[in-house]
């Protein structure tokens, strides 16, 4: 089979930017094929997508990925480092994949590596420094930020480097490409005219974020121009039909009705809760009518808002500490989501590469036949986060779909 190229994405929605990102890397590789691998309705930094799964499929699809995978719910909501090692475990796994792109501030693999080997080889002098950075309480991003520069003695040259989205994302799928022993090749794209978390439009870019922004405001003009029109289309169609979620807050109640009634012993079970946090959680659930003001009285040098989220996203979702313990051990299965005619040629050649493969094209089949109880319970976890999804619409919300809905082809 020609070069086969993975890219790892959120598309929340498809941009210019990915459309850049996703040319370049076919160019760069020399890639006739292209699969990606995509989180699904909720996301990394503990929010809910802007729309379905589904629809984030037909703007991969329809903009030149050949098949879509989705990344299950417990790597997709996970931390950066188990995010990068659930996506490289699956693209590993297909047995077809010569390369891996994705986007960076800083483009310098080498500079990129450099910091990855530290991290996966966690040298002495490192593990020191890191320990005495988290006994000042910060949080573990910026204490382990401040032990990597300390420990490359090179501030100038990885400072700007370690506080961009972008980097430290691919610095964890380097990493996880040298823990899971991959021949997958990496090679990066330099994100251009605007970053990750850039609330600005520069000519025809703009971040996934700065398009929700823009859509509280609705700004349809300026979404217009910085989203392929086939995209844009697509997003507009699931505007009108109300299919649609801006923020975690659209589950505001559900959350702190959760909080209210669980016991601080279960809230210490929910993955990133630590160190007595769950009674701050507790406490303040009890007396905060909003996730908001909430998250303002938990949130410190330590705790973080991002980390705050994602374990509010958690409790939302009922995922638990031995959930991410059964994500961290186990093979991931392949859930197809969507394809082209490329793709299941793709779909042939990787049940012909790896037999013992569980890939999901129908998920009511491999619920009612799979004896592989971990696995079953990672993909309940994505039904369940299906039907709590569309509760967020505005009109129609209607339960089980990853059972109903078909396989996404063109």
């Amino acid at each position: 089979m020609a070069n086969v190229l993975g890219i790892i994405a959120e598309y929340n929605p498809f941009h210019n930017g990915h459309l850049y990102h996703l040319q370049k890397s076919k160019k760069m590789t020399n890639s006739e094929y292209t699969i990606c691998v995509m989180s699904g309705n909720f996301v990394q930094r503990g929010d809910t997508s802007l729309i379905d799964k589904w629809t984030k499929t037909k703007m991969a699809l329809d903009n030149g990925i050949d098949l879509v995978i989705e990344l299950p719910t417990l790597y997709a909501t996970s931390s950066s480092e188990n995010f990068a090692l659930g996506a490289i475990k699956i693209l590993n796994e297909l047995k077809i994949v010569d390369f891996l792109s994705f986007g960076s501030e800083n483009c310098e693999i080498d500079v990129l590596n450099n910091i990855a080997n530290v991290l996966y080889e966690e040298p002495k002098q490192f593990t020191a420094l890191l320990s005495h950075e988290l006994s000042k309480g910060l949080s573990f991003p910026k204490a382990r930020e401040n032990a990597l520069l300390m420990y490359l003695n090179n501030i100038q040259k990885y400072s700007n480097i370690l506080n961009q989205s972008n980097n430290i994302l691919g610095i964890e799928y380097l990493k996880a490409l040298k823990k899971t022993k991959s021949h997958i090749i990496p090679v990066s794209v330099k994100r251009e005219k605007v970053y990750y978390n850039s609330h600005n439009v520069v000519d025809e870019y703009a971040s996934a974020t700065a398009i929700r922004e823009l859509l509280k405001h609705n700004a349809y003009d300026e979404i217009r121009c910085v989203m392929p029109d086939n995209s844009y289309m697509l997003l507009t169609s699931s505007l009108e039909a109300g299919n649609y979620i801006t923020t975690l807050q659209t589950f505001e109640r559900e959350i702190l009705y959760k909080l209210r009634i669980m016991k601080t012993s279960e809230i210490a079970e929910i993955p990133d809760v630590s160190e007595g946090l769950e009674f701050a959680l507790k406490t303040a659930s009890n007396s905060c009518n909003t996730l908001i003001d909430l998250i303002s009285t938990v949130k410190s040098k330590r705790y973080t808002q991002t980390r705050i989220q994602r374990i509010l996203l958690y409790i939302l979702l009922n995922i638990t500490k031995h959930d991410m313990e059964i994500s961290k051990k186990v093979t991931p299965y392949i859930r197809v989501l969507g394809c082209n005619e490329k793709g299941k040629r793709m779909l042939s050649a990787i049940a012909s590469q790896n037999k013992k493969v569980q890939l999901i094209t129908s998920v009511k089949k491999y619920m009612e036949n799979s004896k592989n109880n971990n696995l079953k319970l990672m993909l309940e976890k994505d039904i369940l986060s299906t039907n709590i999804y569309t509760l967020g619409f505005k009109n129609k919300s209607q339960a089980n779909l990853d059972y109903t809905q078909k396989l996404i082809t063109l």
